[in-house]
């Protein structure tokens, strides 16, 4: 793999930040390295690989230098503005806001799940929702040997979701200041209501997790159901998910199938209480499933708990994945 010349959009943010981390971690091959933010951010030193770089000030002229790939974590309305600018560049731009996510010409990608749509890329890939992403990476083997039909997600996410503004509320709320970022105290609470509400009653988050995971597995005949709730823990998000297959299945060979695949570490050890909690996923780039058992409210259905580092998996981590796949066709 060539080294190539990579941007980071976004770079002094949590995600951001996280991204240069990874990027570090997996020895990306970079050549040169450009670091764009708000002006408030502008000449801020960051290191990375044990050298100093300059954050500079995004804006119109930021892609006219020789960049390969660009990552975006700045939210949608920048990614709004300057991704059709880098991609007129010919610059590949991995997108980690929902502001591109539904476009039928925009892949939508996870790596342990649909790495073959990086192909037909025009420019710009999106990193999906963080809850999304985690619980997608056991679904997709699962609905390629059942079909899954219906799903009903249950989130339990942290406030590390909402960036640094979450986890001021929680650690204020610890304090008994007041909240700032919540409608509500995050602190000994849970918040049912992530972004905004629709006319359905449904929120943004809810919608997000339906549509991208009926495009991510490609399959928008599955039926899904979504309640997101904002719950106290710093990092890693937890999602309760009910499936039903059209397929009958045996319970051994659902965990079979789940040790058996990419970037799942299955924990279910009921009788010594070992199950996924976010503590333990904190950190790490894995997805955790445990709690599987039969729904025997219905002919063919499963239950399961599935938890991960919703800014690493979640975001980062797997921009940077999408990144690595995108290289290897550079």
């Amino acid at each position: 793999m060539k080294k190539l010349n990579v941007a980071v959009v976004g770079a002094t943010g949590m995600v951001g930040r996280t991204i240069l981390k990874i990027l570090e971690e997996r020895a990306f091959p970079i050549n040169n390295l450009y670091l764009y933010a708000s002006s408030k951010s502008k000449d801020t030193k960051v290191i990375f690989n044990n050298a100093e770089y300059i954050v500079e000030e995004l804006n119109d002229s930021s892609f006219s230098k020789d960049i390969d790939i660009a990552l975006f974590s700045a939210g949608g309305d920048i990614s709004k503005k300057y991704a059709p600018i880098a991609k007129e560049s010919d610059i590949v731009v991995i997108d980690n806001s929902s502001a591109w996510r539904m476009e039928k010409d925009v892949p939508l990608i996870v790596p342990e799940v649909n790495p073959q749509d990086v192909k037909w890329h025009k420019g710009i890939i999106s990193n999906p929702n963080c809850s999304t992403i985690q619980v997608v990476v056991p679904l997709k083997p699962l609905h390629d040997a059942y079909k899954i039909k219906r799903i009903v997600y249950s989130t339990y996410q942290a406030v590390s979701g909402s960036g640094v503004g979450g986890i001021m509320d929680l650690e204020n709320g610890l304090k008994c200041l007041p909240n700032k970022k919540y409608p509500h105290p995050i602190a000994y609470n849970c918040i049912p209501h992530i972004d905004t509400f629709m006319d359905n009653g449904y929120t943004k988050e809810e919608i997000k997790m339906i549509e991208e995971t009926q495009k991510i597995l490609n399959d928008d005949t599955l039926r899904i159901t979504a309640t997101t709730v904002r719950v106290p823990v710093r990092n890693c998000h937890s999602v309760s998910a009910n499936l039903e297959f059209e397929n009958p299945f045996e319970i051994d060979d659902i965990y079979k199938i789940l040790n058996n695949s990419k970037g799942i570490i299955v924990q279910d050890e009921v009788a010594n209480n070992m199950y996924p909690m976010p503590i333990n996923a904190d950190g790490t780039d894995l997805v955790y499933v445990g709690r599987i058992r039969r729904d025997f409210s219905v002919e063919n259905g499963i239950n399961m708990w599935v938890v991960a580092d919703n800014v690493r998996k979640g975001a980062a981590t797997n921009a940077v994945q999408i990144a690595e796949l995108v290289a290897v066709n550079l």
